[in-house]
């Protein structure tokens, strides 16, 4: 597994900054809470960390070459309109063995079967994904993850808009994701979730506020720090200067 380490980072978008100088590490297996106001930066970072997002200064390095990062960005990105059915979205997510265009075989079929099983969708594999519930679309997105076998996995809001079911269940495979010693990285808001599956935390308010154990970091003082931070962002800034 790899760990993640950010260089004095900053992204943005136009060379405007929207996370600010951040430094620091997650070190392989780590199961990491990203936690902050919104427009704190959470899902930039994680289109950073995912490659999707160049960085407007500094870096961010994994300690080992080919790592695989498999991200699953907020519902709201994905378009559930796409005609396709949940059998081959799952399918999608052994893209890297088989190809865009692979075939799919029967070591694959069982897999692809297997993953949906570990999200309790069996019987769902002909549904369209346009006719899934909010917790069916999520469990379907996560056995497509589970399929992508990655070292680092991303979640942006995985727990948003769905029942509390779904929510213990998804949790369970983040867990085991953690005992299997991935890196799992996830933006939250619940933060009775947090405290209680999430042994370290990354509040951001633009830049890191607090970065640490789970305890030290939610801490009435820094939630209200980070609140402050964020209530009047110009969204005009100026590209980011500052000295490293």
């Amino acid at each position: 597994m790899s760990a993640i380490r950010f260089h004095d980072v900053t992204l943005g978008y136009e060379r405007h900054p929207v996370v600010h100088h951040l430094r620091g590490e997650a070190p392989a297996g780590s199961l990491l809470a990203v936690v902050g106001p919104n427009g704190a930066g959470k899902s930039t970072l994680l289109k950073g960390i995912a490659g999707a997002l160049k960085p407007l200064g500094g870096s961010i390095a994994f300690d080992k070459p080919g790592v695989r990062v498999a991200y699953l960005p907020q519902a709201a990105d994905i378009d559930r309109a796409f005609p396709i059915h949940v059998y081959d979205l799952v399918a999608m997510g052994l893209w890297r063995r088989s190809g865009v265009l692979g075939g799919v075989g029967r070591r694959d079929r069982d897999a692809i079967e297997t993953a949906i099983a570990a999200v309790g969708l069996t019987g769902f594999e002909d549904r369209s994904i346009g006719s899934l519930s909010g917790g069916q679309m999520q469990r379907a997105l996560f056995a497509r993850l589970l399929l992508q076998d990655a070292g680092v996995i991303l979640l942006d809001e995985p727990l948003t808009a769905i029942d509390a079911k779904t929510s213990a269940d998804l949790l369970d495979l983040v867990r085991r994701w953690h005992a299997e010693e991935r890196t799992v990285i996830a933006v939250l808001h619940d933060f009775d979730v947090v405290r209680s599956v999430f042994p370290q935390t990354l509040l951001v308010a633009r830049e890191a506020v607090a970065w640490g154990r789970t305890d030290e970091v939610m801490t009435p003082e820094n939630l209200l720090k980070a609140r402050r931070m964020v209530e009047a962002p110009d969204p005009f800034a100026a590209a980011c200067n500052r000295a490293a």
